[in-house]
């Protein structure tokens, strides 16, 4: 969310970076309310401090025995309380009114993040590792995983709907191996691993971002709560309303989770085999950063991604978006890439974000530095894929496979699969 003192006193700075990100906004019904807030607040602690004025003089009033005029005041006092009520309920729709203009509105884009129009603009950063050239004509995945037996597109289907996936025997295994494999690989790397609820509230969801703009994209309950989108949701809103200690940060979480997306609107390709479905594993990473170091935690953070891919010997490259392309959240964003043969390309298999302090300030995560006078400060949050566990297991199958249909583990995975080295 972004601050409304910084947005009325800069903007057209706002506006402009808004613009940046193909998000034009009409900001003259935000000045206008803005304004009449600001009237309100006067009129209504004018009143207050000549309520209070005139509540001692009834005091005097009442000790000399002037009663009379203690009544006048009294009467004078109502009608002033009166008055008040009624700017104050004003008062708290017209800020309903500035919060929900606020809430629909994206973050602005990091001073370093490349200008840009669109996904056209991205800037490839670096890649790791050489697409294989095979000697044999390469499936795709979801031939491949269909007729090793391992994933089962229409049964699934049976069960729920398009675009959900069922696992079986190696399918299932690899699955549940490479979770492991990234939790375990985070936490060797200094993240704490938290498990969680996959359902959470709006207020969660508002702290995050996804609520009230994406909703069309939650699936939600009869209770009023939503199935997670991520696992950022939940763990950047365990510290929700909390002051931290600048002294601890950062803080590196991780968490594995189930995520649902109704992907509404999305088509084309990406809904054929494990890429864009509505139920998919993912290990998420989230950070909680100083001001002063979230850059540097964001690089650090790509980093920690790249380790799972290299570790798994896919190739990959790191794209860096331009402000057109941002995500709703963030402020500076990564995208890891890994090559599929299958769309002889490069699919987006992680991103990793610095969201400044939009999230901090919805979800009202502050931190207190004593070096800096102790005041509490809305503080930087980070998050991360580490990675989609579906999107890897397509990525795994597609660049390991062989002639013959089988397709070779990662010597990583082994020890998380029995030693098992290959699936045929």
């Amino acid at each position: 969310m972004l601050d409304a003192r910084f947005t009325r006193e800069h903007i057209n700075i706002v506006e402009e970076a808004l613009l940046s990100r193909n998000h034009p906004w009409d900001s003259s019904a935000f000045l206008t309310a803005d304004a009449r807030r600001r009237e309100l607040i006067a009129e209504s602690e004018a009143l207050k401090a000549k309520r209070n004025t005139s509540s001692k003089h009834i005091g005097e009033l009442m000790k000399a025995e002037k009663k009379e005029e203690a009544a006048l005041a009294r009467e004078e006092v109502r009608l002033w309380g009166e008055q008040i009520s009624a700017l104050d309920e004003e008062l708290a729709a017209v800020e309903e009114s500035l919060n929900t203009e606020l809430l629909w509105l994206p973050n602005l884009p990091s001073d370093s993040t490349p200008k840009g129009a669109g996904e056209e603009d991205n800037v490839e950063v670096r890649s790791w590792g050489t697409p294989r050239q095979f000697d044999f004509e390469p499936k795709a995945h979801w031939d491949l995983g269909t007729e090793l037996g391992i994933i089962d597109f229409e049964r699934a289907v049976k069960l729920a709907k398009s675009r959900f996936v069922l696992l079986g025997g190696l399918g299932a295994s690899l699955e549940r191996a490479l979770i492991n494999f990234m939790a375990d690989t985070h936490i060797s790397r200094g993240y704490k691993e938290w498990w969680g609820p996959v359902l959470a509230n709006s207020e969660t969801l508002t702290g995050t971002g996804n609520l009230p703009k994406f909703e069309e994209d939650l699936f939600k309950t009869t209770e009023g709560l939503y199935l997670i989108p991520t696992a950022e949701v939940m763990l950047t809103n365990i510290h929700r309303d909390e002051i931290l200690d600048a002294a601890d940060l950062p803080l590196r979480y991780c968490a594995f989770t189930a995520c649902f997306r109704e992907e509404a609107g999305s088509a084309g390709r990406d809904t054929r085999g494990l890429i864009r479905v509505h139920q998919f594993d993912k290990v998420e990473m989230v950070k909680f950063a100083h001001p002063d170091d979230s850059l540097a935690q964001l690089e650090s953070m790509v980093a920690d991604a790249e380790n799972i891919l290299q570790l798994l010997e896919l190739p990959y490259r790191v794209i860096e978006l331009c402000t057109g392309d941002l995500g709703f959240a963030s402020a500076k964003t990564y995208d890891l890439e890994v090559w599929l043969p299958s769309y002889e390309d490069y699919k987006e298999i992680s991103s990793c974000s610095n969201c400044g302090d939009f999230q901090a300030r919805r979800a009202n995560i502050r931190l207190r530095d004593e070096a800096a006078g102790g005041k509490p400060q809305f503080l930087h949050t980070l998050n991360g894929s580490g990675v989609a566990v579906g999107r890897t297991m397509a990525a795994i199958l597609e660049n390991n496979q062989r002639a013959d249909g089988s397709v070779a583990i990662p010597k990583v995975q082994q020890p998380y699969l029995r030693g098992i080295e290959e699936i045929r």
